[in-house]
């Protein structure tokens, strides 16, 4: 609920500080006073259009600051605070702030975090709910009537938007798969294509490196196969080194025993028949490697460039084309077991279907039984107000399927018809303002104690009536006060009468500056200030005497 409201160079008002309790507090004052400049002031807090004519002449910012504190956060109020990163601690007062230049520019901020206009706006929603003569939103905007009626009747609306949710994930499902499939068939002969390209040439993992290699080898076999041939006939035959060295360690081997330095020469010589043989050996593997085969060179070639030409078109590398293959065998899978698929989650799209319409059509019947009981419980409230002529009606419109959602298949709207036979229509087309706060108030006694904002404010809802209607609607507004908070700006003693807090208005001026200023009455101030309504400029005794009796019967 709001508990602090404090207030800085806004028009009037130069300072002003206002702490705020539970139950009905009245604010009062002679027309004129400034009883709007608080609700402006409110407003611009709660994110209302920034006007530089709100900042007090000759000064050059405004501010104000309110104050709300909460047993438990609302649910909603913390997901906006998470959501624009917003943090207050546990038990922490949620503290509002916004300041505005004469330029017009201004500033919002929560909790001395900067935030944007927009946040407190959509805080307000549940923080405050105004209702006045030119009330445009809470009761009078058809956008917040289904909620309005589903908690006053009770409507499982979790259950209907959980199988909503479902039924629209196994649409989407569906759809999904069903553009695969299409997108599948289309695409078949060319999948059939691709793929018998590539099973004709089977594509193994590594084969590019291992093709470049002989490749690269027979190449070079060819381009040294002169000097190979030339080296082949050096060291063949009987007259070749390798022979002549042969020969040569067996002449030696026979005199070696001779001397030591013939031994020495036949070992040397015989490293060099060895050294000798290995290189023999050598050239013959390298003979044998780079052998040169036009035929296998050729086929080497063209089996390369196919595959790189295959990749090229593919978009890939030679390497992928195995995959390639993989995942073109899998589409094709894929299309002769889509229809298996596609009859499944056909079946689990009408299975959540028809889930989401029972919930839907159970929320339905509850919110008709709910409108009657609505219908009934305002019916009474209206003649006691004054309406008596007037009835209300809670329309239940079923939507076509194509406009079914997450809160069911219905549209609700408040509905009036303030004269005998005349059609009905929207609150805000029919009613008055005096009419509209009435409805408004006869509603909100309906719909006590199935949630809503957590201060209330009625803007001269008495305007135009007196007497019983009046003390009708002060003990209804005590009621509808009685476990929250409600502030109401009134101009009928019995209402006044009827507050918990008693706040008055008044305007003072000091030469050439006028000031507004609000107190917070004591049982005598308020006693005056009730003869005060009772009987304008000059309060007689018998207006006290009145006043008393107002005060005393509450």
């Amino acid at each position: 609920m709001l508990t602090r409201l404090a207030i800085r160079n806004i028009v009037l008002i130069e300072a002003l500080d206002l702490d705020f309790g539970r139950g009905l507090g009245v604010l009062t004052g002679e027309t004129g006073a400034g009883k709007s400049i608080l609700l402006d002031s409110l407003g611009l807090v709660l994110g209302n259009r920034a006007d530089s004519g709100l900042v007090r002449a000759g000064e050059e910012k405004a501010s104000v600051t309110a104050s709300f504190e909460f047993a438990v956060l609302p649910a909603g109020i913390a997901e906006l605070l998470e959501d624009a990163d917003t943090e207050i601690d546990e038990g922490e007062p949620l503290i509002l702030r916004r300041q505005l230049k004469a330029d017009g520019k201004s500033k919002a901020f929560v909790n001395d975090q900067s935030v944007s206009v927009g946040l407190l706006r959509e805080l307000a929603t549940y923080l405050v709910e105004l209702h006045g003569q030119h009330d445009d939103r809470g009761l009078v905007n058809p956008r917040g009537h289904r909620a309005l009626l589903d908690r006053f009747a009770g409507g499982e609306t979790e259950r209907v938007a959980a199988a909503w949710a479902k039924w629209r994930a196994a649409e989407d499902a569906l759809a999904e798969a069903r553009e695969a499939v299409e997108n599948a068939r289309a695409d078949q002969d060319l999948l059939l294509a691709h793929l018998t390209e590539l099973t004709a040439l089977e594509p193994q993992a590594g084969e590019e490196a291992r093709l470049a290699e002989t490749r690269a080898d027979m190449q070079k076999g060819e381009k040294l196969s002169g000097d190979l041939e030339e080296l082949r006939h050096i060291w063949e035959g009987s007259d070749s080194p390798l022979a002549a060295l042969r020969v040569a360690a067996r002449r030696l081997d026979r005199i070696a025993p001779e001397h030591p330095l013939l031994a020495d020469a036949l070992a040397a010589l015989d490293r060099a028949v060895i050294e000798a043989g290995e290189a023999e050996d050598k050239l013959q593997a390298a003979a044998e490697a780079l052998v040169h085969d036009p035929q296998a060179l050729e086929a080497a070639e063209t089996r390369l460039f196919d595959l790189r030409a295959l990749a090229r078109k593919h978009r890939c590398e030679v390497d992928e084309l195995p995959g390639k293959m993989r995942e073109f065998r899998a589409a094709l899978d894929s299309i002769e077991g889509g229809e298996a698929q596609l009859d499944a989650l056909e079946a689990a799209a009408k299975d959540a279907g028809q889930r989401y319409r029972a919930e839907a059509e159970a929320l339905h019947a509850t919110r008709v039984a709910g409108a009657m009981r609505l219908d009934e419980a305002v019916a009474a409230e209206l003649a006691p107000l004054k309406l008596d002529a007037a009835k209300f009606r809670t329309a239940v419109t079923e939507l076509p399927e194509e406009r079914w959602g997450a809160q069911g298949m219905d549209t609700v709207e408040f509905l009036i018809s303030t004269n005998p036979g005349a059609d009905f229509a929207p609150l805000a087309k029919i009613a008055s303002g005096g009419e509209l706060s009435r409805f408004i108030l006869a509603l909100k006694v309906a719909l006590a104690e199935k949630g809503g904002a957590a201060t209330i404010i009625f803007d001269e809802i008495d305007r135009g009536v007196g007497g019983a209607v009046a003390s009708a609607i002060g003990e209804r507004l005590a009621r509808l006060a009685a476990d929250g908070q409600l502030l109401a700006v009134t101009h009928s003693p019995q209402v006044a009468a009827r507050g918990r807090t008693h706040y008055m208005i008044a305007k003072s001026s000091d030469g050439t500056v006028t000031r507004t200023s609000v107190a917070l009455l004591d049982e005598a101030g308020r006693q005056e200030e009730i003869a005060r309504m009772l009987s304008g400029a000059e309060v007689t005794p018998e207006a006290r005497a009145q006043a008393d009796r107002l005060l005393e019967g509450v």
